[in-house]
């Protein structure tokens, strides 16, 4: 029933905040269309930390972004001009398509202090939306993200669609993204409904089709059977998955179906011929001179 499982490995972002990298991996470098999956923190964050801890404005092409938190606050801002804090409980989700640059600040953790505790993951996209015009959606609330409770379980539908609920956020393919947070013992039933499936415990320890998970591991699960999911003890769990997208390329930031669509966007990021956010233009991420491509 179970696949694999993945460990999340450590990785720093470049100023000191680390964070727990989980997909790709080498041996299974996509569930569904999810070809990227970071768990931040969770990190305590004084104020008045290093600006040097933020993500400098960097670029994307061919996926969306999907910003999702259990604690703290971020600031997004991008070159199509929007600004747009997020909170927990709410989502980010930007269509990158043939090109976007974005930075997300740490403004008020860096005013008031913050417990840092969340998930970015990336959604590649269908080969004929890979070059769509980029787009930035905020959601928030049960009117655009679906939650309801159940014994020991409150769940959110984040994206997509499942179990006859559908997110308002505007996916491209066949998928869904879920939370579930868990009572200890609190049990429930992952159904066989898309070929691809996971599990990420990203707090507490969960027993998944009769095998423990701690912390930072996800399960990718084999399809066409339902999967148990128990909850040792208290327990956040997310839920992923959808069909196949087909094979992609990463290169740091850029994510595509053709390799020679990386290099043009590389070449591009290089040449400065990319457009930084309108607010936060006074610096860049430098493409790293060392990076391959990911396998």
């Amino acid at each position: 029933m179970i696949e694999r499982i993945i460990d999340k490995r450590t990785h720093d972002l470049g100023g000191g905040f680390e964070v727990g990298r989980v997909l790709p991996f080498h041996a299974r470098r996509t569930v569904g269309p999810y070809i990227f999956f970071d768990h931040m923190g969770p990190a305590d964050l004084a104020p008045g930390f290093p600006r040097e801890m933020d993500v400098r404005p960097h670029p994307h092409i061919g996926i969306s972004t999907v910003t999702y938190l259990y604690d703290g606050a971020l600031t997004h801002r991008d070159s199509l001009g929007v600004t747009q804090d997020i909170r927990p409980g709410e989502v980010n989700w930007m269509v990158t398509g043939s090109g976007i640059t974005h930075s997300e600040r740490f403004d008020h953790a860096r005013e008031h202090g913050a417990h840092m505790h969340g998930i970015q993951a990336w959604v590649a996209l269908p080969t004929e939306h890979e070059e769509a015009d980029p787009a930035f959606y905020h959601h928030e609330g049960s009117a655009d993200l679906p939650t309801w409770e159940e014994k020991g379980l409150r769940g959110r539908l984040i994206a997509g669609s499942a179990e006859g609920m559908r997110s308002a956020v505007k996916v491209h393919s066949p998928q869904f993204y879920m939370h579930w947070d868990m009572d200890a013992g609190a049990s429930r039933t992952l159904p066989a409904e898309y070929e691809e499936r996971a599990v990420y415990v990203a707090a507490g320890v969960a027993e998944i089709a009769g095998q423990v998970l701690r912390t930072g591991q996800m399960a990718v699960f084999d399809p066409g059977r339902d999967v148990p999911v128990t909850a040792r003890e208290a327990a956040t769990i997310m839920v992923l998955g959808g069909d196949p997208i087909g094979e992609r390329f990463m290169l740091w930031n850029f994510v595509s179906s053709s390799k020679d669509r990386i290099e043009q966007a590389k070449e591009d990021w290089k040449q400065g011929r990319m457009k930084l956010p309108d607010a936060d233009g006074e610096e860049f991420t430098p493409f790293p001179e060392d990076r391959d491509y990911a396998r």
